[in-house]
């Protein structure tokens, strides 16, 4: 049967590796949980069909039961009443009916076999859902935290990739500003080399005061030396 075929293949179904394969895993199982109950209430109406045609072949098979009897009663009637012709009727009547009912019973029969097929399809197909319903909301609670870990995990990435070029950033800056800073200490003399300065600043200054000093006291006795040759001369 078609529908016990489909309804197998539902039971069957293995939802990890329907969601695991799914683009829209969400969309899926909705759809599987659809199918299932769409096909529960099939198999439902099959059911309660098949036990409406168990019940008319029973109903049958009775009423065989009845006519088999009845045309023996009439049988026996006919030898009683010395009428072997019409004994002989009713007898192969009753056994047709006879026969009626032992087909009826094997119908009854295979119908009772697929009536419980039909009822352990349904309770099976009944608990797969309740199961899928469960595992549904697990599933789809389950993919919307790994879609919302993943959008974090890539923004996370982002944020590390933006805060690595800020700290690269930063570094190369502080890295230039550390070699202004040297340069400008490079320029600039240092303790010892205003100092080395300062003291030749210093003795310049000495040596040219000594030399003043020197040239000073050179011209002050050359005056002197002259200043009695001067005072002979005739004045004009």
């Amino acid at each position: 049967m078609a529908l016990l075929d489909r309804v197998t293949t539902l039971i069957k179904a293995n939802l990890n590796d329907l969601v695991d394969k799914a683009e829209d895993p969400e969309k899926l199982l909705k759809q599987l949980l659809l199918d299932m109950q769409n096909q529960f209430m099939q198999v439902k109406t099959q059911v309660a069909i098949a036990i409406a045609d168990q019940h008319l072949l029973e109903k049958k098979q009775r009423e065989s039961i009845e006519a088999q009897k009845d045309w023996l009663r009439k049988a026996e009637l006919a030898v009683s009443k010395n009428e072997e012709s019409l004994a002989r009727v009713a007898i192969e009547r009753s056994l047709t009916y006879e026969e009626a009912a032992k087909n009826f019973a094997q119908q009854i029969e295979d119908q009772a076999h697929q009536v419980q097929l039909l009822r352990d399809a349904l309770h099976r197909l009944e608990q797969k859902m309740t199961e899928t319903k469960a595992k549904t909301e697990i599933l789809i609670a389950q993919h919307r935290r790994a879609r919302l870990a993943a959008r974090a995990g890539t923004a996370s990435i982002k944020g590390l990739d933006h805060d690595a070029a800020f700290d690269r950033l930063q570094t190369k800056v502080s890295e230039a500003d550390a070699l202004g800073q040297a340069q400008m200490t490079l320029n600039e003399p240092n303790a010892e080399q205003r100092l080395a300065a300062l003291e030749k600043s210093d003795q310049v200054d000495r040596l040219l005061a000594d030399l003043k000093t020197r040239l000073g006291a050179g011209a002050r006795t050359e005056t002197e030396a002259l200043a009695p040759v001067n005072r002979g001369l005739p004045s004009t």
